[in-house]
């Protein structure tokens, strides 16, 4: 990796916390299985990602900025993983259960809404 793919991945990966910072301060409501607001958060992740995948880039330096940078500090896997254990930890299984699905689906279901709604346009 160069020099340049390290600033652009910087300046991505700086955006992507700023914006997940924001997200997570701002939207202070509970929603489905008593999920938090990393969950919003992956939500809007896998939309974008989603928007991306249907652009099908093939420069490394959007690839670097976006996929690597952005969407890597912007969504938070870690996180999820962690409300799951807490919630294994508490002995909640069927709320972890319930939690893992509708991440699961609503993540899938807002990464393919990010491609249609792209899709649709380009036909347009």
């Amino acid at each position: 990796m160069d020099f340049s793919s390290i600033v652009i991945l910087l300046f991505g990966s700086t955006f992507g916390l700023i914006l997940r910072i924001f997200v997570q301060n701002n939207f202070k409501k509970s929603i489905g299985f008593d999920i938090k607001n990393t969950t919003i958060v992956n939500f809007l992740s896998s939309f974008f990602l989603g928007i991306l995948v249907s652009y099908d880039f093939t420069n490394n330096e959007i690839l670097v900025l976006f996929y690597s940078g952005f969407l890597g500090c912007f969504s938070t896997f870690s996180s999820f993983i962690y409300q799951l254990f807490n919630l294994s930890k508490n002995r909640k299984f069927l709320r972890l259960v319930f939690h893992y699905i509708e991440a699961i689906i609503f993540s899938f279901f807002f990464f393919y809404l990010g491609y249609l709604v792209i899709h649709f346009f380009k036909w347009q």
